[in-house]
């Protein structure tokens, strides 16, 4: 992996401290870990309260595969291997509670387990579980629910 500047470890605050509020594109990736029930994992978020898939926005330098493990690690505890893109999901428009905006491009994939184990942080992650595809609770956002229905 190319070593990384100061900036490039956060890309995101470092743009932000450029535009402020003002509408970015991100790249977000992550994507779906399933159990031996077929269940999917699901990660309740703590900076919306909501449920979503693992994942997260690139940094400088990163490929969305290398984003997808990095972010499932930090968010999960769990060590993955990505397989299958599943989609690309684009074209949506987004305010954190910060009150920045963005468009967010979301590239998930198959992801499968190879080690570590799962934990929460209780900032980033408040509750990881595993949900059948027809029973999962309401997701934070129209890309995870795409997603979703991609899979079923």
């Amino acid at each position: 992996m190319i070593s990384k500047t100061k900036n490039e470890k956060n890309y995101i605050q470092w743009i932000r401290k450029k535009v402020g509020h003002e509408k970015i594109i991100l790249v977000h990736a992550g994507g779906c870990i399933f159990n031996e029930q077929g269940e999917v994992l699901l990660q309740r978020r703590g900076d919306c309260n909501m449920w979503g898939f693992p994942g997260g926005a690139l940094e400088l330098g990163e490929t969305p595969e290398m984003a997808a493990v990095r972010e499932v690690k930090e968010e999960t505890g769990l060590d993955v291997e990505v397989g299958k893109l599943i989609g690309v999901y684009t074209d949506y428009d987004a305010i954190c509670p910060n009150g920045d905006k963005y468009q967010s491009v979301c590239i998930a994939y198959e992801l499968s387990v190879i080690g570590g184990e799962l934990y929460c942080d209780n900032n980033e992650t408040l509750e990881l579980k595993y949900f059948p595809l027809n029973n999962t609770p309401k997701l934070f956002c129209k890309q995870h629910e795409e997603l979703l229905e991609d899979i079923k």
